[in-house]
């Protein structure tokens, strides 16, 4: 968390986009090292053509739902596990 906070992933749409920018010009030379130094080769990745100050609100809302929801699916999921050995042991 505090590393997408403090790259600004957490902020607005236009820090966002800054953040993939940097992610976008530091990601391919790190690769590219990587794969130099194990000897593998990847396939190119492929170009995506969105813009994330549009997407960027639809995101965070679905994070932050998908979190609010966590604990009582976590408990919900428990329960039927419960359900399920008890069921096998009858």
């Amino acid at each position: 968390m505090y590393v997408a906070y403090d790259q600004g992933l957490l902020g607005n749409g236009n820090q966002g986009a800054e953040a993939l920018k940097k992610a976008r010009a530091a990601l391919p030379p790190a690769i590219q090292e990587w794969t130099n130094y194990t000897g593998w080769e990847l396939p190119s990745t492929p170009k995506f053509d969105f813009s994330v100050s549009e997407s960027w609100n639809t995101g965070v809302q679905a994070t932050m739902s998908a979190l609010s929801v966590a604990p009582t699916k976590v408990h919900e999921y428990t329960q039927d596990g419960w359900k399920y050995m008890k069921n096998l042991f009858k």
